[in-house]
């Protein structure tokens, strides 16, 4: 269960560290940004740690969580929020891969052409043929890839240590010209460690599969701990290779450049090809965790009941579907983006942070309530661990900034179709007066995006 959730967080953003980070910030604000990072995930790790021991009966993590601490309504917009988040993220890989072999096959460009569109939207149905097949087999394809991308990743840390330049790294040290305070300078790569650590919950959303209940808090654990130091060890030791200018200026992906930097061109198409294996792998589990979160939510009377249907294989084909239909309407919305790449991974650590918040403020209700505690039971811990779990993500919303909240109110409002689907099949009330309160909530934010990208305050 570890090699699932390494292998769902080690995707596309690791190849893209060293431009993204130097591209908003220096190693001083790269050594924040990971402390913040860092201890922010970890909180959320622990919860999710936290809530899978004491909450054993509840399965699929995230979506089950806002469902227990705050009702239906709240607990479909997890779910489907979680599983929106897994088919943009799933995008953003295809349009890495493109962009890698876009320095072989120029009709491919940086990711975002035509071409692109079609060689990917290929990459995705071929996936679903694959996925559907069966769930055990796509999971054991999912650990023999893990092992295999890891391979690059760790020969350019090694690598680029011996290579480590201090001088660089000291005119590195301050960020780049016009990029605003440091705090400035953290925010602007709050979304892509979001995006990097997708995935930390993997144990958790998976959890129904495990044979003991402490094997998901374990893993929650290990998986965090192995991909922290891999993800700060690329960005950190990137910053002592070249000056940040040309950190800032490489093309996607920025790993590649640094080695070919470094050894020549065998080092760009090293890092190529573990890309290219890495996300693909990302993709698989990826796909996976995204189609049991629909499958666990169809069962629970969450989403309409097609979707909790499976084959002789285990496979939820259904749910399959919709996940790589979802993932082709993005795909061909990234021709209308600036940057298919940021736009992409933005989208995405957007999406999955409410998922984020709800886990974290059902878990600071268990201790404030007792629920699962003993009466003599010690609550400082949990409590502490709680609120800083939620502390961390209601930041990171606001630090990715207003666009792609805006964003996600329109991606968001749209989904209570399949909620009042759910509904009409169980012959029960659309909403409760509350859940009213909450529709107002999600349409007007969804007007307000819309009307703020036709009259282009906020732009893709």
């Amino acid at each position: 269960m570890a090699m699932l959730v390494i292998g769902s967080m080690v995707g596309a953003g690791v190849f893209a560290l060293p431009q993204q980070f130097a591209a908003s910030t220096g190693a001083a604000g790269a050594v924040l940004a990971w402390t913040i990072a860092g201890t922010g995930t970890l909180m959320l790790a622990l919860v999710f740690q936290m809530l899978a021991l004491r909450r054993p009966d509840l399965d699929a993590g995230v979506y089950t969580y806002a469902k227990a601490g705050f009702g239906e309504y709240l607990g479909f917009f997890s779910a489907f929020g979680y599983w929106a988040s897994a088919c943009v993220g799933n995008v953003t890989y295809w349009v890495l891969i493109a962009s890698t072999l876009g320095g072989w096959i120029p009709a491919l460009g940086a990711g975002d052409t035509p071409m692109t569109v079609l060689v990917a939207s290929a990459g995705l149905w071929a996936s679903f043929a694959v996925v559907r097949r069966g769930v055990q087999q796509a999971a054991a394809v999912n650990r023999v890839v893990t092992v295999a991308k890891l391979v690059p990743i760790v020969v350019f840390v090694l690598i680029a240590v011996f290579a480590f330049d201090p001088q660089v790294f000291a005119d590195n040290w301050t960020g780049p010209a016009g990029a605003g305070s440091l705090l400035d300078q953290v925010r602007g790569t709050m979304l892509a460690t979001v995006f990097v650590f997708l995935g930390v919950e993997g144990a958790s959303t998976y959890s129904r599969h495990a044979r003991r209940r402490k094997d998901v808090g374990r893993a929650t654990m290990l998986g965090f701990a192995s991909v922290f130091a891999l993800f700060a060890s690329v960005t950190m030791v990137s910053y002592g290779i070249l000056p940040l200018k040309e950190l800032a200026a490489l093309r996607e992906p920025s790993m590649g450049g640094v080695l070919e930097a470094l050894v020549g061109s065998w080092g760009g198409t090293l890092v190529a090809v573990g890309l290219i294996i890495s996300v693909l792998g990302a993709y698989l589990a990826w796909t996976l965790m995204a189609a049991e979160v629909l499958l666990v939510a169809a069962r629970d009377g969450d989403m309409p009941a097609f979707l909790g249907r499976t084959d002789a294989r285990d496979a939820p084909v259904p749910a399959l579907l919709l996940t790589t239909v979802l993932a082709q309407a993005v795909l061909l919305l990234t021709l209308a983006s600036q940057d298919a790449f940021t736009f992409a991974f933005g989208l995405t650590g957007s999406l999955v942070l409410v998922p984020y918040l709800l886990a974290a403020a059902y878990a600071v209700r268990l201790v404030v309530r007792r629920e699962t505690f003993a009466p003599d039971e010690r609550r400082t811990g949990p409590l502490l661990v709680s609120l800083l779990a939620l502390v961390h993500t209601t930041w990171l919303l606001w630090a990715g900034g207003l666009t792609y909240l805006l964003v996600g109110f329109v991606v968001y409002a749209p989904a209570t179709v399949l909620f009042v689907m759910a509904r009409r099949e169980q012959g029960r009330r659309w909403f409760s007066p509350r859940e009213r309160v909450l529709l107002a909530a999600s349409v007007t934010g969804a007007v307000v995006g819309v009307v703020a990208l036709v009259a282009g305050w906020v732009t893709l």
